[in-house]
């Protein structure tokens, strides 16, 4: 009886392998994320509801440090109708929107241009270099120092904060777009300006766009520490407020509101992207 021939070495080769979970950078599926993601949740959520379950005095972390999640619920009327949650939320997204989009505004056409005619670039390059290496808390008594105590000073100090980084982000983007499109305008006759509208332009905006949307999520940080120190409304305000008087179940529902905006506003930024640059759908 003859003997079945072996598998050859490129059959074997060619068979298709499906990695496992945890093999590097092994793609999950959508529900392997909720999976997990809400395993950890969970896990902490019954970890929270243990040690702050019983009478304030009997519980292992007491009430000032740590409330129960029911206590933290319940706190919701009192935070949203006598603290003015409302009023809060909408003073500091006018601030960020103010001052970041200020930011926008100056930051990417300077920084596209000056990654675009490199002599500009070196000009500022040190400004920016400094900017971009200053502590974020030491802008609030510069801003202070320069803007006074008011309005400008927020919409000031998140402008400064954050232009830097869009600037750089800016040159950087455009500085990454492939010769061979600048060589392909200069073939066909493009002025140098032609070229930075209709190629280079175009080719960068999505990708700068898109540094914008986590630029931003970080602009709504920084608000909270010009709120903490010197303001009388916004989330950072309800932050200081609270923890003054105790209130900790009022904390962790703000930063609870905190993480509901960022994710909405990181959600609705991305369906703008899509609908803006549809020639783009790797976004």
């Amino acid at each position: 009886k003859a003997e079945a021939k072996p598998k050859s070495e490129k059959s074997e080769a060619a068979k298709p392998v499906t990695p496992g979970w945890f093999s590097l950078r092994a793609d999950l599926p959508t529900w392997g994320h909720v999976v997990l993601g809400g395993g950890l949740v969970a896990v902490i959520l019954a970890i929270w509801i243990a040690v702050t379950t019983g009478e304030p005095e009997m519980r292992t972390v007491p009430p000032t440090i740590l409330p129960h999640p029911s206590e933290v619920l319940a706190s919701f009327s009192s935070l949203l109708n006598e603290r003015g949650l409302i009023t809060s939320i909408f003073a500091t997204l006018r601030r960020v929107f103010l001052g970041f989009g200020l930011a926008i505004v100056v930051g990417v056409p300077l920084g596209m241009a000056a990654g675009a005619w490199r002599p500009l670039g070196a000009a500022l390059a040190p400004l920016i270099m400094f900017g971009r290496n200053i502590p974020i808390a030491a802008l609030v008594p510069l801003t202070m120092v320069w803007f006074g105590l008011e309005e400008g000073q927020k919409v000031m100090f998140i402008f400064m904060a954050t232009f830097p980084f869009i600037f750089s982000d800016a040159v950087a983007e455009i500085g990454g777009i492939h010769e061979r499109y600048v060589e392909t305008g200069q073939t066909l006759g493009a002025s140098p300006l032609q070229i930075f509208r209709k190629i280079l332009v175009p080719l960068a905006l999505p990708n700068i766009y898109t540094k914008l949307r986590h630029m931003f999520g970080l602009a709504f940080g920084y608000i909270m520490l010009a709120e903490l120190i010197n303001t009388d409304s916004g989330l950072g305000f309800l932050l200081r407020m609270s923890q003054r008087r105790g209130q900790t179940e009022h904390i962790f529902l703000i930063l609870f509101v905190i993480t509901a905006l960022a994710v909405l506003k990181y959600r609705a930024l991305a369906w703008f992207q899509r609908g803006i640059f549809p020639y783009r759908k790797d976004l």
